[in-house]
């Protein structure tokens, strides 16, 4: 039972992780649009958010590859949502009328 709670644990660390990862990236968009330097904006929160990023790794996952893949699992279930949530809405017709309205 420990083990399932250590990889629970490990999961959310890794949600965690993400939510700090992704928000920082679209907290660098923002500001960005509105820089002066937005390259030199981009360069240092990318070093930032990727340090944060594998010392959480590595301190989550310290010798045990189910820990890091647990860890792992709760980042990208945090990229899945981020892309989700960021995605523009399409005006008008959806997706699959789309398709359709191409057909010969």
């Amino acid at each position: 039972m420990n083990d399932l709670f250590a990889l629970v644990l490990a999961g959310m660390a890794g949600f965690a992780l993400g939510v700090v990862f992704f928000g920082g990236l679209w907290w660098t968009v923002q500001k960005a649009v509105s820089s002066r330097r937005p390259a030199l904006l981009f360069l240092g929160s990318l070093l930032l958010r990727m340090s944060l990023a594998l010392a959480g790794f590595y301190a989550v996952g310290h010798s045990d590859w189910q820990r890091l893949l647990a860890c792992l699992f709760g980042f990208v279930v945090v990229r899945f949502v981020a892309v989700r949530l960021t995605r523009p809405p399409v005006k008008g017709e959806n997706h699959r009328t789309q398709e359709m309205s191409h057909a010969p």
